[in-house]
């Protein structure tokens, strides 16, 4: 149930920050859904790193889940101070280059149709981020794409999937 409410304000928070990023939301106002959701990432990342029962696995997920929370962290710090997100470019290099390993290992080990998408999606994301990476550290004209690869993922990586565990739909 954790991954269902972590990935539903993942989609919630990639929905909204692609539609800022097309000028659909303000500079003053978008801060407050990446505080939300950079919350709710860590404190999930907490309960499975040092919470009751956390084990290897649980704290590798608190890991990698963390790459999410300081992402969003740092975006609401940006907005918030005006940073030119150099910075958070640099960070999602590292994010990016990080999670191309996680989605082959997840795929190369997947035993069913959750393991594939999961896979995907950590593929999927490490190409958002490589995205921030190129529009924000290396300032391409990338915008418009890396606002509707964030859309797109966040109703199909986060929302959606989200969504469906937390119903019990799926999972």
């Amino acid at each position: 149930m954790l991954l269902g409410l972590a990935l539903f304000y993942v989609g919630a928070v990639l929905i909204l920050n692609g539609l800022w990023m097309l000028g659909r939301i303000g500079d003053r106002e978008i801060p407050l859904i990446n505080f939300f959701a950079g919350g709710v990432t860590l404190l999930v990342s907490l309960k499975l790193a040092f919470g009751e029962g956390a084990d290897a696995a649980s704290i590798k997920a608190a890991a990698l889940s963390l790459l999410f929370s300081f992402t969003y962290l740092w975006v609401a710090f940006n907005r918030h101070n005006g940073a030119d997100g150099r910075g958070l470019g640099w960070f999602s290099l590292f994010v990016a280059i990080t999670a191309i390993p996680v989605s082959i290992e997840t795929l190369a080990g997947a035993h069913s149709g959750w393991d594939l998408w999961l896979g995907a999606s950590w593929a999927a994301w490490s190409g958002l981020w490589l995205l921030f990476f190129l529009l924000l550290a290396l300032q391409k004209p990338l915008s418009r794409l890396a606002a509707w690869t964030a859309i797109v993922q966040g109703v199909f990586t986060g929302w959606l999937p989200g969504y469906l565990l937390l119903t019990g739909t799926i999972g």
